[in-house]
């Protein structure tokens, strides 16, 4: 079971939802530009969706989405189940979750400058893999079951 978000953690990812929405964008365009170096990672992706800025959009309104119910976590239900069904479905797995948090956290940074303290990369740290773990174990699930119908 993950552990439960502090409520330092709660308070600075919702002190954020500000700057994702004036800076989302930019930081998961910037996310998607470290990840893609990645060229396993890359071909996972739908690249017109990526050229056309509509993944980048969809992300960053999702992680702003998160920001913002980060202490209503059943208000982000559906969406979650949403991201299970489509990282299955693209065959995402538990060892690509480093990789976007080795992207991510970094994006913040570049794109924020010094507003992207310490504290604040610390705090979105924390939060992106207490999402992670849930999507991971969620995940995990869905393959299970696909494999036993298979079977």
């Amino acid at each position: 079971m993950t552990k439960p978000l502090s409520a330092k953690t709660i308070f600075i990812v919702k002190s954020t939802g500000t700057a994702l929405q004036q800076h989302g964008v930019a930081i998961t365009t910037r996310m998607y530009e470290r990840l893609f170096e990645n060229e396993e990672v890359k071909a996972m992706f739908d690249q017109s969706a990526q050229a056309s800025g509509e993944q980048p959009k969809r992300l960053a309104g999702a992680i702003l989405g998160y920001a913002q119910n980060i202490d209503k976590l059943e208000n982000l239900s559906a969406p979650v189940a949403r991201m299970v069904a489509r990282h299955v479905e693209t065959g995402v797995k538990a060892e690509h979750y480093p990789l976007v948090a080795e992207a991510l956290l970094p994006a913040i940074r570049d794109v924020l400058g010094d507003a992207a303290t310490d504290e604040v990369l610390n705090a979105w740290g924390e939060a992106y893999w207490f999402l992670a773990d849930i999507l991971i174990g969620k995940e995990s699930e869905y393959y299970e079951e696909r494999e036993t119908e298979a079977a």
